[in-house]
């Protein structure tokens, strides 16, 4: 039950960076939580706790300890792009602590698109469609992705779509059941995959990069240096030598798809195109106005 409302606390606090201020919420699902705390308010058998030494005030609070190996070192072979790619491909589908968070039936996930691409989208992490596929951007958010490139005049082929991480993060789940929702993953988890990211950079080496949503920004940028995805989003900031502009998720839009929102994406990523030297026409630039 803790667990439970903890992930569900962090996904709260994680819309309300991205400027999210209402929340629609199934009838059975706010049932189900009210039947849940009237289980945790249900009187309980004391048990005497053992008798604890005392820790002086100005003891430091142990950090915790870490639940996944320092990311291991490796390094791409010589080669042409689609060889290296192929490599990583390898290497990333073959790493036995990706493979150990992946739930049965389910995929470890490695970007895609053009090897020469001018332009890399970095998202945060699969989701249930994604984890099933493969491939990142694949759901609704994935869908109202390819439709913001093709609004910059490109086909979704003609980039490259990568993600922070290479598996879903898992959440409390009943044996037998799909898991429901999602979580933003932990910057242990992300700090693993990072690595994965970097050489994927290396290999398409695109002019610049666009990240999506909050939780991309704080595996690129770090944690804590921005408080919401607003004090970020809409300006160049840098990452492994490459511009990188920040913007809102898709999924920002799916939630409240209002022209206010729309626009604000779209002024970034006009920028986007500006910087990448793609052509902008008089009707592009007043879209969502």
């Amino acid at each position: 039950m803790r667990t439970a409302l903890n992930v569900l606390t962090d996904e709260l606090r994680r819309l309300k960076a991205q400027g999210v201020k209402n929340v629609r919420v199934a009838p059975e699902s706010v049932a189900a939580l009210r039947q849940a705390m009237q289980a945790a308010r249900a009187p309980v058998v004391a048990v005497a706790a053992p008798a604890l030494s005392p820790v002086p005030a100005s003891a430091p609070t142990p950090a915790p300890a870490p639940t996944l190996p320092a990311p291991p070192p490796f390094s791409l072979p010589e080669g042409d792009k689609p060889a290296r790619m192929a490599a990583l491909r390898a290497r990333v589908l073959g790493d036995p602590v990706c493979a150990a968070h992946v739930r049965p039936g389910k995929k470890i996930v490695v970007g895609v698109g053009n090897l020469d691409a001018k332009i890399m989208f970095v998202g945060e992490a699969p989701g249930a469609e994604e984890e099933v596929q493969g491939e990142p951007f694949v759901g609704p958010a994935g869908q109202l992705l390819t439709k913001m490139i093709a609004g910059m005049g490109l086909k979704r082929g003609e980039v490259y779509i990568g993600n922070i991480m290479n598996w879903r993060p898992a959440m409390p789940t009943e044996e037998g059941r799909e898991q429901m929702g999602n979580r933003p993953p932990t910057e242990e988890e992300m700090r693993y995959c990072l690595p994965y990211l970097r050489a994927q950079i290396e290999v398409v080496n695109p002019g610049l990069l666009v990240a999506l949503g909050k939780t991309a920004v704080e595996g690129l940028l770090g944690f804590g240096r921005f408080k919401t995805l607003g004090e970020a989003r809409g300006r160049w900031h840098e990452f492994a030598g490459k511009p990188l502009m920040v913007t809102y998720h898709p999924s920002y839009i799916l939630r409240e798809p209002t022209n206010r929102k729309k626009r604000m994406i779209w002024e970034d990523l006009l920028q986007v195109m500006e910087r990448a030297g793609l052509p902008v026409s008089d009707r592009q630039r007043a879209y969502y106005l």
